[in-house]
């Protein structure tokens, strides 16, 4: 106490500010580490997820937040559900694409086998039908089809015999100077398929079959000659009566075809020296038919 007395009167002014000081930071310290710790405690009780611990400001400032992802990731599925789309479309094309190549291909390839196993025969007499010329080559393996066509340059017919297999066509070639009828057939190898017929038209019952015996298809014909026409020309040419006869047409063909139907097999089988001769103003081709004239089907009228 006597060193405090004998201090100077302003160092002892100076030594209690700087005391009171002290106590003051020390007290704030103090204060200020309660308020933490009591922040501390009363954060940590409480849920910081809760919304009702948000303000109202986050929440819009939030939805729109999600709006514009949703939005967005919305935008972004749709894009990638066209992208997809478009892919897949792509996809299917391309394979589309292959796939009618293929079944170019196929078709190409499937015409040269047939084409391989046809002969064409020609110097075939007019007397001789489809049937026994099938018969005169089913020695060398089985026929598939056999077409008779005519010849406009000759009395004489032509015709495309397929078999089953390579070898049946090859063996064929091998009865060129058979007799058939009144000449020797010639045979060599084909450069063409026979176009198949559709199988719906073709001879169901044996009726049928006898019809195609009587009937001839005849090709090239004028458009301007009508049905009559055809029918007179025919039965004046062959000399036996026409019974039936389909004449069709359309606008893709500058001709038309017809079905002619006889009264009897011999007329049908005169009708095919007609080939070349012209109707009209166009030579026509006529050739024996593989189907037979079936009469149209009327339908009962609406009422």
């Amino acid at each position: 106490m006597a060193a405090v007395a004998d201090m100077p009167g302003d160092a002892a002014a100076a030594n209690n500010t700087n005391n009171s000081k002290n106590n003051n930071l020390e007290t704030k310290k103090s204060e200020s580490e309660f308020t933490v710790q009591k922040l501390v405690d009363m954060f940590t009780k409480l849920n910081p997820l809760a919304k009702e611990f948000f303000p109202s400001y986050y929440h819009q400032h939030t939805d729109h937040h999600f709006s514009v992802i949703n939005n967005n990731f919305a935008d972004d599925n749709k894009q990638s559900a066209i992208d997809n789309f478009n892919n897949n479309r792509r996809r299917r094309n391309n394979f589309n694409q292959g796939r009618k190549r293929l079944s170019g291909r196929a078709f190409r390839a499937q015409r040269e086998d047939s084409v391989r196993r046809t002969v064409y025969v020609s110097d075939i007499d007019q007397n001789i039908t489809e049937e026994r010329l099938a018969g005169l080559f089913s020695s060398c393996g089985q026929v598939v089809d056999c077409r008779v066509c005519g010849d406009p340059h000759s009395v004489l017919r032509f015709a495309f015999v397929e078999f089953a297999d390579e070898h049946g066509a090859r063996a064929a070639l091998n009865l060129g100077g058979t007799m058939l009828g009144y000449y020797p057939v010639r045979v060599l190898p084909s450069k063409t398929a026979i176009l198949p017929v559709n199988p719906t038209f073709l001879p169901r019952s044996e009726d049928e079959r006898e019809m195609c015996s009587r009937t001839v298809y005849c090709t090239n014909i004028d458009k301007k000659v009508p049905q009559a026409e055809v029918k007179q020309f025919f039965e004046a040419a062959c000399g036996g009566e026409v019974t039936r006869l389909r004449l069709l047409g359309d606008h893709v063909h500058s001709t038309r075809i017809a079905f002619v139907e006889f009264a009897v097999a011999e007329s049908a089988i005169l009708a095919l020296n007609c080939s070349g001769m012209v109707l009209g103003s166009q030579p026509i081709r006529v050739s024996p038919s593989k189907t037979p004239v079936r009469p149209r089907v009327t339908r009962p009228a609406m009422h």
